[in-house]
C-alpha cells in the first residue's frame, strides 16, 4: 500500500515539475513547420554567412525545437548586429531581414536621419505563451518568433519600444512604421496596447492562423499613413497624427490618445502590405480578437 502511495506521489510531483517548466506538453509539432522550413531552404531565402551559421537540429524538451536552426550574431550581412545572439529557424530569419531592409531601415532614415545598426531582441525559448502554466507553446519554442525591445542607430541613439511609442514625434513615427509594416512579412504582430505583456517590445512571429497561413493577427489596430515614399526626410518636421508627448494623468485630446486595441487611433492613417500597409487592412483578413495572451 505504502509503495503504491509513494509511486503515485512521485508521478504527481513529476507532472507538476514538468508543467511548471512549461515542458509538459502534449502538442504535436505541426507538419506545416517542417514544410515551411523546407520551402525556405529551397528558395535559398537564408544562407550561412560570417554572422549566421547553421546548427544541428534542436529537439526538445517536449515538442520544442527547430529542424534547421541558425545561430545569428547579425542580420543583413552584418549591417544590423544583435545585442544577444539569436537562435532562429529559416522562415522567421528571412521575414526579419525583409522587414529590416524594406521597412525599418527606410523608416529610420526618414524619421531619424540614421540607419539602425543594432537590435536588442529575443529569439528561441522553450516555453508556453506568456510563460503561463497550461498554455499552448509559444512560437518562440519553435524558433519562429522574434521579440524586439529597442533599435540602436549609427549615431548612438537608442529607440526603445517602451519609451519611444509615446515619446518624441520622430520616435513615434519610426516605431509606428516598423510596427504596421511588420504586418506584411509576419503573421502575428503585437505591441504596446495589445495587452499588458507587450508594453515594452514588439512580438513578431509566423504562426498559422488559418490552414493556408494567410491570416494576420496584428494588435493593437491603429490607423497610420506610411510616409516611406516621401522624398524628404522628416527630421524636425511636424508629423500629422503623432502626439508630442503622453502623460497618463493629463487630459489628452482624442487624436493624441494612447494606442489601445481594438479601437483605432484617430488621426493616425492606414497601410496594406508593402505598398499600403495598415493593421486594419493589410490584404489578408485579420483574425478576430482573442483572449489576452492567446496568440503569443
Amino acid at each position: 500500500m505504502s509503495r503504491r502511495v509513494s509511486t503515485g506521489l512521485l508521478a504527481a510531483s513529476l507532472v507538476l515539475a514538468l508543467s511548471g517548466c512549461g515542458w509538459f506538453e502534449f502538442e504535436e509539432r505541426e507538419a506545416w513547420r517542417s514544410e515551411a522550413e523546407v520551402a525556405c531552404f529551397a528558395r535559398q531565402e537564408v544562407r550561412p554567412t560570417a554572422y549566421m551559421s547553421q546548427r544541428p537540429r534542436l529537439d526538445g524538451p517536449g515538442t520544442c525545437g527547430i529542424d534547421k536552426p541558425f545561430e545569428i550574431t547579425a542580420l543583413l550581412d552584418g549591417q544590423v548586429r544583435l545585442k544577444q545572439e539569436a537562435t532562429l529557424g529559416c522562415p522567421v530569419t528571412a521575414a526579419t531581414e525583409r522587414w529590416l531592409e524594406e521597412i525599418v531601415q527606410p523608416a529610420a532614415l526618414l524619421y531619424l536621419g540614421a540607419p539602425v545598426v543594432e537590435l536588442d531582441s529575443g529569439s528561441y525559448a522553450c516555453r508556453t505563451r506568456n510563460n503561463r502554466r497550461g498554455a499552448r507553446l509559444s512560437e518562440h519554442a519553435f524558433g519562429n518568433a522574434v521579440d524586439v525591445m529597442s533599435f540602436t542607430l549609427a549615431d548612438g541613439r537608442r529607440i526603445s519600444v517602451s519609451s519611444g511609442w509615446r515619446g518624441a514625434p520622430e520616435e513615434q513615427g519610426f516605431l509606428r512604421e516598423a510596427f504596421v509594416g511588420a504586418c506584411g512579412p509576419f503573421t502575428t504582430v503585437l505591441g504596446p496596447g495589445s495587452d499588458s505583456q507587450h508594453e515594452d517590445h514588439f512580438h513578431l512571429d509566423l504562426a498559422r492562423h488559418d490552414a493556408r497561413g494567410e491570416r494576420r493577427y496584428c494588435r493593437p489596430q491603429i490607423e497610420f499613413d506610411s510616409r516611406l515614399d516621401d522624398p524628404q526626410p522628416l527630421i524636425g518636421a511636424s508629423l500629422p497624427g503623432v502626439s508630442r508627448a503622453y502623460a497618463p494623468s493629463a487630459a489628452v485630446p482624442a487624436a493624441m490618445a494612447p494606442v489601445v486595441s481594438p479601437a483605432p487611433l484617430p488621426g493616425l492613417p492606414s497601410l496594406p502590405p508593402l505598398g499600403a500597409r495598415s493593421t486594419g487592412a493589410i490584404g489578408a483578413p485579420l483574425v478576430p480578437p482573442a483572449p489576452v495572451g492567446g496568440v503569443y
